[in-house]
């Protein structure tokens, strides 16, 4: 019993903690993390995906790393913006120049989570 209590005790602080890491990032956020720095996506099959956020309001971003030159252009700009405390973003040729916006939550230092509008999840570090 005595066990079984402890046990769930810790999941509860454990669960806690994690909540309280874990924010919805607000326009201001957004502005201050993200805006001026390079953010690279995790890549599903390891790697990462530098995508820039200037504060000209253009985004550009390089899968050559990832040698994504085999697949599709490896290289693209658009431009990004807020809305509704969401990152929007277009590019030119990616994603055939269609708009989307993301959800983005603030994981710990330098990381966040995201979820596009379609559903689509993934993780990301904040760099320079």
């Amino acid at each position: 019993m005595r066990k079984t209590a402890i046990a769930i005790l810790y999941a509860t602080i454990s669960s806690v903690a994690v909540a309280a890491e874990a924010t919805p990032m607000k326009e201001a956020d957004i502005r201050s993390l993200i805006i001026g720095k390079t953010i690279y996506l995790a890549a599903p099959m390891g790697g990462e995906f530098p995508l820039n956020y200037r504060p000209s309001g253009e985004v550009d971003g390089s899968g050559k790393a990832l040698g994504l030159g085999k697949f599709i252009q490896p290289t693209d700009k658009g431009h990004w913006w807020i809305q509704s405390d969401k990152l929007c973003q277009q590019f030119t040729v990616w994603y055939d120049g269609s708009p989307m916006c993301f959800d983005l939550t603030e994981t710990g230092e330098g990381k966040v989570r995201w979820v596009r509008d379609n559903g689509e999840t993934g993780t990301a570090r904040i760099g320079d």
